[in-house]
């Protein structure tokens, strides 16, 4: 039981790590020192920490420290945004809105993302939702309606 407990206790303490290095990035990426920040995100968003990966999609999306790529900076949020990241599926409904790095902008998926990021809390994700609905008609508005009420469950079981 003893040596169970041991084996286990590094994945507990994991997180705790990954939360301190997060910080510590966000910080980094404050002072303008990406670079660095990109350092200490890696290895979280590696082990699938949301924040982490999250982050690091905005530092592609950007090109801070790193080479502007859309696609990563898009698989990137993606990966946090199936977490449930608010954050980053507001950055997943932009990335459908404009089509930067796809083949053309996708509204029916921009707005099921910017419906989950606004469900998650995201407050800025209403006044984009709000946006792309301008754009689209009542047929793509309905088919979207459809998709969030897949992914409502999956993503959401606790409302």
């Amino acid at each position: 039981m003893t040596r169970r407990l041991l084996c286990i206790l590094p994945l507990l303490l994991l997180p705790l790590g990954a939360k301190a290095d997060i910080g510590e990035a966000r910080d980094l990426m404050e002072a303008g020192h990406f670079e660095q920040a990109y350092e200490e995100l890696w290895p979280a968003a590696r082990a699938g920490n949301a924040d982490a990966e999250e982050l690091i999609g905005v530092m592609y999306a950007m090109g801070l420290g790193v080479e502007r790529d859309d696609v990563r900076a898009f698989e990137w949020y993606l990966r946090s945004a199936m977490k449930g990241h608010p954050g980053a599926q507001s950055g997943v409904g932009w990335y459908y809105e404009v089509g930067r790095g796809m083949p053309a902008p996708d509204l029916v998926r921009a707005l099921l993302w910017y419906e989950l990021s606004t469900i998650g809390g995201d407050p800025d994700a209403a006044i984009s939702r709000e946006e792309v609905v301008k754009k689209m008609t009542p047929e793509q508005i309905a088919q979207a309606n459809i998709l969030l009420e897949d992914y409502r469950v999956w993503l959401f079981p606790f409302e």
